[in-house]
């Protein structure tokens, strides 16, 4: 029996982040994954702006293709500006799951993370001191002793089965087909609501289009596999008229608008993270994007705490942090699937949202609730307005904010030194832990955060050339 500090299950994006701030942490990680091969279809690619603040936290923002997101989001089908946001990555950035899958890939294998595909996870039976983990694997059965089981594994999570965890909302009520053509042109519908039903089409500059329908009339899928194509082209053709009997399916899938969501995100030594513990229609790009946040969020939480350097309240914070988050961002995505699915009775509220969006301060809110930067996790009421939150992208000049990317690209917290103007305590996520005045001393909260890391929290002064001393 092999044995590893942490468990991952699951080597999609959610998965794979995980592993690398797991391994930047000092944590050994063992990732497991039931498909050979990575995925060679996209199923998200909407990278949202805190999303994108994350990944260039990490370094990682770059090698995903060139930097051009796009301002332009919607909410329920109606055009919202994501642009204007206090981010310096605002926008939406377009980024398919196979280029992000396989830039996390080169990332954790370059961070020393263990990586198993084809094998499968069966059971979990976890003790006080660890998990034991049955896998199924090419050569056959295996098991191997962890001391966490992360479920990075998806809607269909087998950690959340066998792992001792409930799910509670609503199940499907209605469902749609997603799939990519080629070999006819396809003309652009943004979320267009027909009398038969909604259209949505999109085509890459490769000449790939994604196209999603959904009927009316539809309820429940009563088939979990793929649709045929006939399928996809006939409800095509019956919602919006158009023929796309010359179409080439490159991939297709369908899916509904189940909402449930895991009543805790820690059982013992077992926790999930990303669908896992959420399930959610992906509207815009939602389900990724929660679960990368998840995946930063714990990351450097778990991997304090299996190398002996942080208390248990600092991994029950996870789910007091997170939990919270999913189920307002889950609330969020309810609506928008009730007014984009929605019959004729929905078109009041439709055009009462509408006259709303036409004021500058509900287009803001909504902006920054779909790009991540509403969050604050802690205290609704702590006592310096930064604590909670991550920087505003205008407090630092650009040579300290390249100073501050290179140390947080460590995974490691940095404690932000401003003069007169006091310090602020940054997690190695970068959302601000704690803050003070010139004259406070930051050495309790450092304790307090980092009790046991041998490692000084490196400091970068703001406003010097000679960036960083130690404290």
């Amino acid at each position: 029996m092999r044995s590893t500090q942490v468990l991952v299950v699951g080597a999609g994006p959610v998965g794979l982040a995980l592993a690398g701030e797991l391994r930047l942490g000092g944590a050994q990680v063992e990732v497991v994954e039931q498909r050979a091969t990575p995925m060679t279809e996209s199923r998200a690619s909407t990278v949202h702006a805190l999303s994108a603040e994350l990944l260039d936290q990490r370094g990682l923002l770059t090698a995903l293709g060139p930097p051009d997101p796009v301002r332009t989001g919607h909410f329920a089908g109606l055009p919202l500006d994501l642009g204007d946001v206090p981010s310096p990555r605002a926008g939406v950035w377009k980024v398919p799951q196979t280029r992000l899958e396989a830039v996390l890939t080169g990332w954790v294998h370059g961070l020393g993370a263990v990586v198993r595909r084809g094998t499968a996870l069966r059971s979990l039976r976890q003790d006080a001191d660890g998990v034991e983990a049955r896998l199924e694997g090419p050569s056959g059965p295996e098991t191997v002793r962890a001391d966490y089981v992360v479920g990075c594994d998806g809607q269909d999570s087998t950690v959340a089965r066998v792992g001792g965890f409930d799910l509670a909302g609503t199940g499907p009520q209605r469902h749609l087909l997603r799939a990519d053509l080629t070999g006819v042109d396809v003309p652009t519908r943004r979320f267009e609501r027909h009398p038969r039903g909604l259209a949505v089409s999109a085509t890459d500059p490769s000449g790939l289009t994604r196209i999603m329908v959904h009927r009316r009339n539809w309820g429940p899928a009563n088939d979990a596999g793929p649709p045929a194509p006939d399928d996809i082209i006939d409800a095509w053709h019956d919602v919006t008229g158009d023929d796309l009997s010359g179409a080439r399916v490159v991939w297709a899938d369908r899916f509904d608008d189940t909402c449930l969501h895991a009543t805790r995100y820690r059982n013992g030594r077992i926790l999930l993270a990303g669908d896992a513990a959420h399930r959610q229609m992906p509207v815009g790009g939602q389900a990724l994007n929660l679960g990368l946040h998840d995946a930063f969020n714990l990351g450097w939480k778990l991997a304090a705490h299996v190398t002996g350097r942080a208390p248990d309240w600092l991994l029950d914070s996870y789910d007091e942090e997170r939990r919270p988050e999913a189920a307002r961002t889950l609330a969020l995505i309810r609506a928008q699937t009730l007014l984009l699915l929605g019959g004729p009775e929905v078109e009041p509220l439709r055009t009462l949202l509408a006259e709303l969006m036409a004021y500058p301060a509900v287009r803001r809110q909504l902006a920054l609730r779909i790009s991540g930067l509403h969050i604050r996790y802690g205290s609704p009421t702590p006592l310096d307005p930064a604590v909670g939150r991550r920087l505003p992208p205008d407090l630092l000049g650009p040579a300290d904010q390249e100073r501050l990317r290179t140390l947080l690209a460590t995974g490691r917290g940095v404690l932000l030194d401003r003069g007169k103007a006091g310090w602020l305590l940054l997690r190695p996520d970068g959302y601000t832990a704690a803050a003070g005045t010139a004259d406070t001393d930051p050495a309790p909260e450092l304790a307090r955060w980092f009790p046991a890391d041998p490692r000084p929290v490196p400091t970068l002064t703001t406003g010097q050339e000679d960036s960083h001393g130690q404290m």
